[in-house]
């Protein structure tokens, strides 16, 4: 994992919610398209979940 995914893991983790990607982005002062692909990425890796329709949350694996 590179520090962005780690950042964006981790901060969705203390949110401890599931959240939208535009929330992690607004956390991180990130870009919201950039926040997106991240958590796409984590997702296909089995890291992030998506609970219901636009929301996601940390895996528990």
């Amino acid at each position: 994992m590179d520090e962005k995914e780690i950042t964006v893991l981790s901060t969705m983790k203390n949110l401890g919610k599931p959240v939208r990607p535009g929330d992690v982005a607004k956390a991180l002062n990130l870009d919201s398209k950039e926040v997106s692909k991240i958590i796409d990425g984590l997702k296909k890796k089995g890291m992030v979940i998506s609970p219901k329709r636009c929301y996601y949350a940390p895996s528990d694996s």
